[in-house]
């Protein structure tokens, strides 16, 4: 039996059933942990010294693979939809024991890490894996205890790993083979059937979006966040894609972090160690910070090289668009360590929308913040996916809808409570496209964008003019330092006046008819936000 620590895991293993392993690797250093992969043909070095592979058929997460158990703690406390799915204690007890098994002759790859930098909320994890770069992934993620943590650390929840572990939908419970569960009874994640380590990130995130609003009083956010020179917060809320982890890494600000954070009485806190950025035509010259991030110790997802060489070509969408990277915190220069920020001043909502209309800056009252965060709006483009040839709506409540286990109402009055007790702004960026929807019109330059943000955070904003948007009732800058006055306002951008305000009532129509489903909880300011067509 080869060891690795000081510290014997097989008595933990032992105890969570997992017996007569081959080997165990416990805790071990991301150089070994590459090293492993390229020894067993598992992946190879890119030219930067980070290690890429192919997490096989599945390259994104399953939504409708993963599960909540429903039991005595989540049965009148979930809210139960297509992303929280019910599974039954005795199918849960069974695809344990079937995970627990699958491990037996096998070598096992244990790590003990935790989530949450404030440690007044510090959730400790034990990630079990049937891969060495699972466990990479799982050390460039999550924070990473010191060695005399490890020695007095409890295990508060485990997540198991097992890619070549597939279900039996027959007997199991589940839609297919593969699986993610979440027991909030057991503290337990079951992953089978999928290699994606996305998974193992948000099975975290949905535990987290639980317990801390639900059992401490915290607001669990999917948003991105960094602080100025001056000690002022600023959270990025968005959906993939609008830029949220691109816009947050800024050289002039520290940050937090790109993803999950919690927001205290006192402050904002990130959950992560890491960062897990897309990869997709990345360029130094527009995420020099993220470009310069994958070097050793950096795992990359489902890449292409240019042919004879090992240099990723990021324009290279071959084998998926979501192709990815991960990297400890520390890989950005300007990393606040450790990862925890003040209460917010600003608040940015991120959308790209694609039909051309929403302001590329907006400021919106409390209403109109709640309603848009309910709401959660961006629009893809056509090529990401399937089929897709004009823009598509997307409507995720709170911006991460398949993460949010409790109603989205409850989150969305936390944080209204939040924004109204300490007075933040709230902006809503589009970092789509203007002069017309995609296809006609041009997406709004990052510049811009930028220029936009930085005129918010400083202040400046607050000494020019506002008009109305006459739908969505926005307010809209008259200018903003470093961007063209003309292109604040979206219509005027549009050489077809008339195809916008068309453009525009059909996207505020969307708006309504999704906003039916929240309506009975929402309060008459949030409905009085509603646009008016």
């Amino acid at each position: 039996m080869q060891m690795s620590s000081v510290r014997n895991p097989v008595a933990d293993l032992r105890g969570l059933g997992i017996e007569n392993v081959s080997n165990v690797y416990y805790q071990l250093s991301p150089e070994k942990l590459a090293e492993q992969t390229v020894a067993r043909n598992q992946g190879v070095y890119a030219d930067t010294g980070a290690l890429a592979v192919n997490t096989g058929e599945y390259t994104g997460r399953s939504p409708k693979d993963k599960f909540i158990v429903k039991d005595n703690i989540t049965t009148n406390t979930v809210n139960w939809n297509d992303f929280n799915q019910p599974i039954s204690e005795e199918n849960f007890d069974r695809l344990y024991s079937k995970i627990t098994r699958y491990f037996s002759g096998k070598d096992v790859w244990v790590r003990d890490c935790y989530a949450c930098a404030d440690e007044d909320f510090r959730i400790n994890i034990k990630v079990i894996s049937e891969l060495p770069w699972s466990s990479l992934f799982a050390y460039n993620m999550f924070l990473r205890p010191t060695e005399e943590e490890l020695d007095y650390m409890h295990n508060d929840w485990t997540v198991i790993q097992a890619p070549g572990c597939l279900a039996d939908p027959a007997t199991d419970g589940t839609r297919q083979g593969n699986f993610s569960v979440v027991n909030f009874t057991k503290k337990m994640i079951l992953i089978g059937g999928s290699a994606y380590t996305g998974e193992i990130k948000k099975g975290i995130f949905t535990i987290l979006n639980y317990v801390l609003p639900h059992n401490k009083n915290v607001l669990s956010m999917h948003c991105s966040a960094n602080i100025g020179d001056e000690g002022d917060t600023a959270v990025f809320f968005g959906l993939s894609g609008t830029g949220k982890t691109t816009l947050s890494a800024d050289p002039a600000r520290k940050l937090i972090g790109d993803d999950e954070h919690g927001w205290t009485a006192t402050g904002v806190f990130n959950f992560e160690g890491g960062c897990y950025a897309k990869c997709i035509d990345l360029s130094e010259e527009k995420e020099p910070q993220i470009f310069h991030a994958v070097k050793e110790g950096a795992l990359l997802e489902n890449i292409q090289f240019f042919p004879g060489t090992r240099t990723v070509n990021y324009a290279d969408k071959t084998i998926t668009e979501n192709t990815r990277v991960s990297y400890p915190l520390h890989y950005i220069d300007n990393a606040q360590e450790p990862a925890i920020g003040g209460i917010p001043k600003n608040i940015f909502f991120l959308t790209c929308d694609a039909y051309g209309v929403l302001p590329p800056i907006s400021r919106l009252t409390p209403g109109q913040a709640m309603y848009q965060f309910i709401s959660g709006y961006t629009a893809k483009v056509a090529g990401t996916e399937a089929g897709v040839t004009e823009p598509k709506s997307t409507f995720s409540a709170c911006f991460g809808a398949p993460f949010l286990p409790l109603h989205p109402a409850q989150y969305a009055q936390m944080l209204g409570e939040k924004m109204r007790e300490h007075q933040v702004n709230v902006w809503l960026i589009n970092t789509g496209w203007t002069g017309g929807a995609y296809g006609t019109g041009n997406r709004i330059k990052l510049s811009y964008t930028r220029a936009m943000i930085a005129a918010a955070l400083s202040g400046k904003l607050d000494k020019v003019s506002f008009h109305a948007h006459p739908v969505f009732g926005f307010a809209i800058p008259d200018n903003c330092e470093g961007v063209p006055a003309n292109i604040l306002d979206p219509r005027n951008t549009w050489e077809n006046k008339a195809a916008y305000d068309a453009q525009l009532n059909d996207l505020a129509g969307q708006f309504i008819r999704n906003f039916e489903k929240y309506a009975a909880a929402a309060d008459k300011e949030i409905l009085n936000a509603a646009p008016k067509i």
